[in-house]
């Protein structure tokens, strides 16, 4: 019974970060009307943050409905809650295990480190675990070792990733207030390069200019509506009336449903963007006495839809590109051999809109653009490359969208099918995390000796 009530706690996102919010307001000795007040709102805009979440993903099934109908798509359509889903079957104790284990070594790893970030994005430390757990049962580890590897792994990138990141992060935001703890971080860092490379001169994406008469496209809802109606408008009419109305709509005119989906999806991002305003204001100040108590100085890492507001117009700029980029990727895979990876919306939208972000940051409107665009090649030949690695998995019809998932399972997937004996794997494993943590111990000891011959 208490196994699977803390399995549920450690499942459930939204009373995660709740606790981590209630730990902290605790620790900083807050009246009790501000613990109560400041827990229930931060699990409040995390359950926002959700409930917008599934507007947008039923809008999207709808999309991806008819995109398939139109145009006649067979393949994998990358779906991390899909694919997780199928997993728990075969790999929930294993996936369980590794997650609650590797936020134990995320909060140690912070401690003593110089990379002070909690990972705080649940659903994906799930996913992620699940993924570990997979790749490394079908590479022949089982029992409490592979248990310990995968937690080390787990909790390791956990921190590493938001640190790579946060130097973009810094010039998205303007300040180091949080980190963004989301898994297509590799996505975010190759749109940020490849801003500075190409975005010289140019101005972002929040200063187009609007004549008058279309001022009210600033409006972000609007610019959002408008565009997304377009494109369901496209889709619908080449999937046919017919197929809209028989399989879809139960009836309803497709062009009408088309247009309230439409504006079900702008719903779904402005919900999206209330729950992240009240997530910040509430967990930032509250993580403040976690950082002092127990990880001095540590920063919260958060999902990626904590970036949306500093670039709104970068949002939807980044999704369409990185969703153009994954649709001419589709005529590319099959040439290399390689299975056809449909487009999924939601990972497009997600990762393409924050990858839009951290090129703007860095290049403005060019390096959104292509920023994004790189994103979205990414999320199309990772998983790709990662269905070999996944055993029996790896035939289902889905797998893994986001960037980090495809980098971290064909790294570990080839490295332990390359490598016989596991022994030696899991040196490889410790010594390719331990390093960056040593260079960077090393660099800080570096600048405090400086600063000593300095003084």
């Amino acid at each position: 019974m208490v196994d699977l009530i803390m399995k549920d706690i450690l499942g459930t996102p939204a009373i995660l970060v709740g606790l981590f919010a209630l730990i902290g307001l605790l620790v900083q000795k807050k009246n009790s009307g501000d613990v109560v007040s400041g827990t229930l709102k931060t699990v409040m805009g995390f359950v926002i943050l959700g409930a917008g979440a599934n507007v947008l993903v039923q809008s999207l099934g709808n999309f991806s409905s008819m995109f398939d109908e139109a145009f006649a798509v067979e393949g994998v359509i990358p779906n991390n809650e899909a694919i997780v889903a199928l997993a728990q079957e075969s790999f929930g104790t294993e996936t369980a295990m590794i997650m609650l284990f590797g936020m134990v070594v995320n909060i140690i790893l912070a401690r003593i480190s110089p990379f002070k970030y909690i990972f705080l994005t649940g659903h994906h430390t799930m996913f992620m675990a699940c993924l570990i757990s997979v790749i490394l049962t079908t590479g022949g580890f089982s029992g409490a070792g592979m248990i310990l590897l995968g937690s080390i792994i787990l909790g390791a990138i956990m921190v590493l990733f938001p640190a790579m990141l946060q130097p973009y992060t810094r010039k998205v935001t303007g300040s180091d207030d949080f980190a963004v703890g989301h898994f297509g971080s590799i996505g975010y860092l190759v749109a940020g390069s490849i801003g500075k490379v190409v975005g010289k001169g140019s101005r972002s994406t929040e200063e187009i200019k609007v004549p008058k008469s279309l001022s009210f496209l600033r409006d972000t809802s609007v610019s959002v509506s408008l565009t997304m109606v377009i494109l369901f408008f496209v889709v619908a009419g080449a999937a046919g009336p017919g197929f809209v109305e028989s399989e879809l709509s139960g009836g309803q005119n497709f062009l009408v449903f088309s247009f309230m989906q439409g504006l079900t999806f702008a719903a779904g991002v402005y919900i999206i963007l209330a729950g992240v305003r009240m997530l910040l204001g509430e967990i930032v100040p509250a993580f403040k006495g976690i950082a002092d108590k127990i990880v001095p100085n540590a920063k919260p890492a958060l999902d990626c839809p904590a970036i949306f507001p500093f670039a709104g117009n970068a949002v939807i700029i980044g999704f369409l590109f990185s969703f153009a980029a994954g649709l001419i990727s589709m005529l590319f895979l099959p040439l290399l051999g390689l299975k056809v990876i449909v487009p999924g919306l939601v990972p497009h939208f997600f990762t393409g809109a924050a990858a839009g972000v951290f090129g703007n940051a860095t290049g403005g409107r060019k390096g959104a653009i292509f920023g994004s665009m790189a994103n979205g090649v990414m999320i199309s030949f990772l998983p790709a490359l990662l269905l070999p690695v996944l055993g029996t998995l790896g035939f289902q019809g889905t797998t893994f969208g986001d960037g980090d998932f495809g980098v971290v399972g064909i790294v570990l997937g080839n490295l332990i099918n390359l490598v016989e004996s596991n022994v030696v794997v899991v040196g490889i494993i410790l010594a390719l995390l331990a390093l960056p943590f040593a260079l960077a111990i090393k660099k800080r000891g570096g600048e405090k000796q400086k600063d000593t011959s300095a003084a």
